[in-house]
């Protein structure tokens, strides 16, 4: 039944062969390598010549070719399986409960006024909150610093997972749900059914999001509270004027931080066969 009703990116009923996602073509691959290129040859040229514009300067920023072997020497260092396991662990356990917490919540509150008008509210007031600003509170709160940027991680993957879950239960096409009602089915089978696929597009969209917010807000809460991960790495380096370690942090969270959040984006997808990204544009 999810197969039958569950709507399409476009909102209407998909085909029964569904989209058909394509991998991208060899030449916009090449093309991705180039720019890469052309990007850290600028990088290059600009901090070995210390160009300025007045109002920013290269003088004191470190060349892609100090940065190599910086990295290389990173991955040499006995400390780095500790700041990786550290960083990531702390992630994971956040995002999961936000993952686990806005999914639900977004659901009930998408779905039923009674609990829009009772949750909503309150978390439309801490949502602009910025998660540096929860730090303080947090140390408070929790006596151990580890628990303390499990929930900096918490309250920065929560709020794009809430937010896309309820727009994608709004978005639900209401003609699905009559039809599901006029069949006979039941309330909890029209959440898992109906209401869950329909919605899944986005939530997995907030989940993508939610993932790379997490890894911001986890190194935030690292640079101020952690002894260990990639944020204290980072900033330990500065603190030492280590600059080229400054890149390959900054370049590490980068990295780290999208290849969890495309991997993400994937399994969502993977999950989800009635629904296929269609390619639109040029």
């Amino acid at each position: 039944m999810a197969t039958s009703l569950a709507p399409t990116e476009s909102g209407s009923m998909p085909s029964a062969s569904g989209r058909a996602s394509s991998g991208i073509p060899a030449g916009r691959w090449i093309w991705r390598c180039v720019s890469l290129l052309a990007c850290l040859g600028l990088w290059q040229i600009a901090a070995q010549y210390k160009a300025s514009l007045g109002f920013v300067t290269m003088a004191n920023v470190p060349a892609p070719t100090d940065v190599a072997p910086a990295f290389w020497h990173l991955l040499h260092s006995p400390k780095l399986p500790m700041h990786l396991f550290s960083s990531i662990t702390r992630v994971l356990v956040g995002f999961c409960a936000a993952a686990v917490v806005g999914i639900g919540f977004g659901l009930a509150i998408g779905r039923y006024r009674a609990f829009e008008d009772t949750l909503l509210p309150s978390l439309e007031v801490l949502r602009p909150i910025p998660a540096v600003a929860w730090i303080p509170l947090s140390i408070l709160m929790f006596p151990s610093s580890e628990v303390s940027m499990m929930f900096i991680t918490f309250v920065g993957a929560l709020f794009p997972v809430l937010l896309n879950t309820i727009h994608g239960v709004e978005g639900v096409d209401p003609r699905l749900v009559a039809t599901a009602r006029s069949l006979g089915t039941r309330r909890l089978s029209l959440f898992s059914e109906v209401i869950l696929p329909g919605a899944a597009p986005a939530i997995v969209t907030g989940l993508s999001i939610g993932m790379g917010t997490a890894w911001f807000c986890l190194i935030t809460a690292e640079m101020i509270a952690g002894q260990y991960g990639i944020g204290y790495f980072t900033w330990e380096s500065y603190t030492l004027q280590n600059y080229a370690d400054i890149v390959v942090g900054m370049l590490l969270i980068g990295a780290l931080g999208m290849g969890s959040s495309v991997l993400v984006k994937r399994l969502g997808l993977a999950l989800m066969p009635w629904y296929r990204l269609s390619e639109v544009r040029r």
